[in-house]
């Protein structure tokens, strides 16, 4: 990292800081029962809040999208927020009593911000997998006055994916003001910084609540915070045991059993994303494995809001006593003595409803997963009055429908109905009712041993868990929470070998469903383990053991220091492979490469970011997805006719929305005619025309006499030219 990068981290994490400081009161009103008074999620409520703020605002186009307004929303909100709950919590008597914990928990949150900046700056480069989609979604948005932003790769059309996390970075981007080249890798290191605390946060708090012991930092309240801190933000899979045996065809994954053992000659080649790609035609992906190759993406970006909605479910599960849980689990309870049910207030169901828009904007499956936890959480403290149960979850479903509105109003969902896998034969005669797909020959499942393989290190604590509890004299409260979050990450899991929702890709056709499903399973499994795992250990008495009960307790630590060991030797292997052994330090500057790659596009798309203002549509090459193709659009914001098409297809619905202007645009650019240019000119209000390296490789007979007759040469570096259209 260069010195003007540590002083961009250090501007982007005060200005993450002063947000959450605006927030502290709401935070500290909602966490009142964690020992942290909820600290860790202050930063990324303030930012959910804000950020919705200034989107609404700008959908209704009152405000526009500025540095200034964006300032003024924020200290309007932080202003109502100290008005209305900085006496009721008390705020300076509280931050007096817990400023330890706070100052430990921000230098936390500084230490991984640094770090995973840092790992980034050995490969900054915005380049290859989806980063240019990512990048021309966060550049299209800052160029944007009002919202909804436009697609930079469909003129004129808006965005028509999941964009609102990338809203958060061009807010964070906007409020700092550092280059977006630069924070297109801070986001990424900060959403690692979130899921680093917010989970460190999560998991003292699961030992605060299963010991009971306050509200103060302990050693063994930080064990537990590492722990799950450590596990949900690093830990891979058991697929790195291939490490140790011969490697297999990528596209032929055979059970490792089958062969040759080489542990010797560990890694043996492995090919950490195989870890993600194990099941054949399928996507299971997890945290680590989206750090490491740093892509923008949605599941990224909503890692912070999944962790903490995950977190206020839990804050409030636990403030519901149920006193009688142990004689229900055992059902012995009569009617006569259980616990009333009791509607929760209002204001925390519209919260809910609130945070799971926000996810549902930023990555649309995580709405549902996180309704469906939050469903049972509601189910657990209303199972006796079913009327509550369902007027809470109207409010909730309601409440979500209406604030993400803003959002969905604009937005056409590309999947095309539900799919079930190996349907029989007389329903794919039929082949569809309502939103089921019944389609020939879509009959894939996963194989027992690959299941075992991908999470099989959670499945051992989950076993041991029920073999711990079914024993057990007493059932923690906190237990029934971990026991939601293991029920509902099964279900995930289970769900992508029965159906799928259908999309534009025939052999991959549950390889989306699975993707975001499973990440998350591997997000709360993660929680559960280490929860489980500081559960079990503290129960151990081993003054009381008997010498079967040492043995077994040996053998249980000796089997868990093996299975941490094998899924945290993923990260070292990743990171090693990715970054190139750590060797050459760069800095953060995501474009640097085309500098390198293609020098005088580089210079004529830096002149394009410095002179030219709004979003006027300016034509470039058509291309491919994944390839360099559409990197003018992407790095600028400028919007173009058309883009990456297959990623167009997808969000369109159809090959024939993007297809005829693949045409058009070939047309534009090897025409002599002139009356030709004009009417594609005109029919898709081009105003800049870019003719670079790209353009001459993909148009041989590129014509661009008729641009001078229609415009003016405005840039020209080497064979880099820029036309204005003056029609």
């Amino acid at each position: 990292m260069t010195p003007s990068d540590i002083y961009s981290v250090l501007q982007w994490w005060l200005v993450i800081l002063v947000l959450g400081t605006g927030f502290l009161p709401l935070t500290f009103f909602i966490f009142d029962n964690f020992f942290d008074n909820g600290y860790a999620f202050s930063k990324i409520l303030a930012i959910a809040f804000s950020s919705y703020a200034i989107f609404l605002l700008g959908v209704l186009r009152i405000l526009p999208f500025t540095k200034t307004f964006s300032w003024a929303i924020f200290l309007f909100l932080a202003s109502i927020i100290f008005i209305l709950f900085s006496k009721k919590i008390k705020l300076i008597p509280r931050l007096r009593l817990n400023w330890r914990i706070f100052i430990f928990e921000e230098l936390l949150f500084l230490g991984t911000l640094f770090f995973w900046a840092y790992i980034h700056s050995f490969n900054p480069d915005i380049h290859g997998l989806e980063k240019y989609m990512d990048f021309g979604f966060l550049n299209s948005i800052l160029r944007s006055e009002y919202f909804p932003p436009k697609d930079m790769w469909f003129t004129p059309y808006p965005i028509n994916y999941y964009y609102f996390g990338h809203l958060t970075t061009a807010v964070l981007t906007r409020l700092s003001g550092i280059p977006a080249k630069i924070t297109f890798n801070l986001m990424l290191s900060t959403v690692f910084a979130f899921c680093f605390v917010e989970t460190f946060s999560l998991g003292a708090n699961f030992y605060g609540f299963m010991e009971k012991n306050g509200k103060f930092l302990n050693a063994k309240r930080i064990i537990a915070g590492f722990l799950t801190a450590v596990l949900v933000s690093f830990a891979g899979n058991l697929h790195v045991v291939y490490g140790f045996f011969k490697q297999y065809p990528t596209d032929n994954p055979l059970p490792f059993w089958q062969l040759p053992f080489m542990p010797f000659s560990f890694p043996n080649s492995y090919w950490y994303p195989n870890a993600t790609r194990f099941i054949y035609h399928t996507i299971h992906e997890f945290p680590i494995y989206s750090w490491v190759v740093a892509d923008l993406h949605g599941h990224v970006l909503d890692i912070p809001f999944v962790l903490l909605v995950i977190s206020f479910l839990l804050s409030f599960f636990m403030k519901e006593k149920i006193d009688t849980f142990n004689k229900i689990a055992r059902a012995s309870l009569s009617a006569g003595q259980a616990r009333k049910g009791k509607r929760l207030e209002t204001g925390s169901l519209l919260l809910i409803s609130f945070l799971l828009a926000v996810m549902y904007m930023t990555n649309a499956w995580d709405g549902g997963i996180y309704l469906l936890l939050a469903g049972l959480v509601v189910l657990s403290i209303n199972w006796q009055k079913p009327f509550s149960f369902i007027i809470s979850m109207l409010i909730i479903i309601l409440g979500l429908a209406l604030f993400s509105w803003p959002y969905s109003y604009f937005f056409k969902p590309f999947a095309s109905g539900i799919g079930i896998i190996c349907a029989p034969a007389f329903l794919t005669k039929i082949g569809k009712i309502g939103p089921l797909l019944f389609e020939p020959n879509n009959c894939q499942h996963s194989y027992w041993w690959q299941l075992l393989v991908l999470y099989g290190f959670f499945y051992f604590f989950v076993l041991s868990f029920g073999v711990f509890i079914a024993r057990a004299k007493k059932i923690l409260q906190i237990d029934a929470f971990v026991f939601s979050l293991i029920i509902l990450s099964t279900f995930l899991i289970i769900l992508p070998e029965f159906i799928y929702l259908k999309d534009i890709y025939p052999t991959y056709y549950r390889a989306n469903t699975m993707f975001k499903l499973v990440f998350q399973s591997f997000i709360m499994l993660s929680l559960a383990s280490s929860y489980i795992i500081v559960r079990l250990f503290s129960s151990i008495k081993s003054k009381t053991l008997s010498i079967k009960g040492k043995l077994l307790t040996a053998c249980f630590l000796l089997l868990t220091v093996c299975l941490i060991t094998l899924v945290m030797t993923y990260p070292y292997l990743a990171i090693k492979s990715y970054y190139d052994d750590l060797k050459t330090n760069k800095s953060l500057d995501g474009t640097a490469y085309l500098q390198t790659l293609y020098p005088s596009d580089y210079a004529a798309i830096q002149w394009l970011n410095r002179n030219v203002l709004g979003q006027p549509v300016i034509l470039e090459a058509q291309g491919d997805s994944y390839t360099d193709y559409a990197r003018v659009s992407a790095n600028t914001g400028l919007p173009t006719v058309l883009g990456w098409t297959v990623h167009e297809w997808l969000w369109r619905g159809s090959y024939d929305v993007p297809a005829p202007r693949i045409d058009d645009v070939k047309t534009l650019y090897v025409t002599t005619d002139i009356n030709t240019s004009k009417k594609l000119i005109s029919k898709y209000s081009i105003k800049y025309v870019f003719i670079g390296n790209l353009e001459y490789q993909k148009y041989p007979l590129l014509s661009d006499s008729k641009f001078q007759k229609l415009g003016t040469l405005i840039y020209q570096n080497q064979s880099t030219k820029i036309y204005k259209i003056s029609l």
